[in-house]
């Protein structure tokens, strides 16, 4: 591990941070066409109100489905940088997709887990994660060797930006609050996939 900060060893031990915060983080450090993958939900939108990047890619009712798109977007394009933005209901249905990721040791990708404890989006239902369940360990015990929760802002701000420097696979597990989103996705899947082939440089 190249980390070079202190990394919460569990879950409970990071700090509870604000999701559009930190994705205003993330997307302010893209600079070179990385491709972003959103998740369903509040995730999508605070991605979405972050900025309109035609490099993004944003699900709409497809949960759990983030990795698998990611890094199939990894797999055809390996000298882009790509993100899978999840949030933690999404990735415990797909939980398995990060054996494969490990298996593959897909270095262009990295995973971000956005994790509240709730499925937030369809009434505020406790994961499994808010019982028990550590996603980050889960992670390595798949055999994703870089993966650390954020300790705070500005530890999540350096594993994005060693993710996007250094071979991964990665996955950064963040502590997020339950704020309602800044704006919601608009709703129109031709058009997003539009942009987003336009944006990847595989559509005219």
């Amino acid at each position: 591990m190249t980390f070079t900060a202190n990394h919460p060893a569990s879950r409970d031990q990071a700090k509870v941070m604000n999701r559009f915060d930190i994705t205003k983080r993330m997307v302010a450090r893209l600079k070179h066409d990385e491709a972003v993958i959103g998740g369903i939900g509040y995730t999508n939108f605070d991605l979405w109100a972050a900025g309109r990047r035609p490099q993004n890619f944003y699900m709409l009712g497809s949960m759990g489905l983030a990795v698998p798109i990611a890094l199939g977007v990894a797999l055809a394009q390996p000298q882009r940088k790509v993100i899978a933005l999840e949030g933690d209901g999404s990735i415990l249905m797909q939980v398995g997709s990060l054996a494969t990721v490990a298996a593959r040791k897909q270095k262009n990708l990295a995973i971000v887990i956005m994790d509240n404890g709730t499925y937030q989006i369809t009434g505020g239902q406790l994961t499994s994660t808010e019982l028990g369940a550590d996603i980050v360990a889960m992670a390595r015990g798949a055999g994703i060797a870089q993966s650390a929760w954020a300790a705070d802002e500005a530890a999540f701000e350096e594993l994005i930006e060693l993710s996007l420097r250094e071979d991964g696979p990665w996955l950064i597990g963040c502590r997020i609050d339950k704020e309602k989103p800044a704006e919601t996705t608009e709703r129109d899947p031709p058009r997003i996939r539009d942009q987003f082939m336009r944006g990847l440089g595989v559509k005219q």
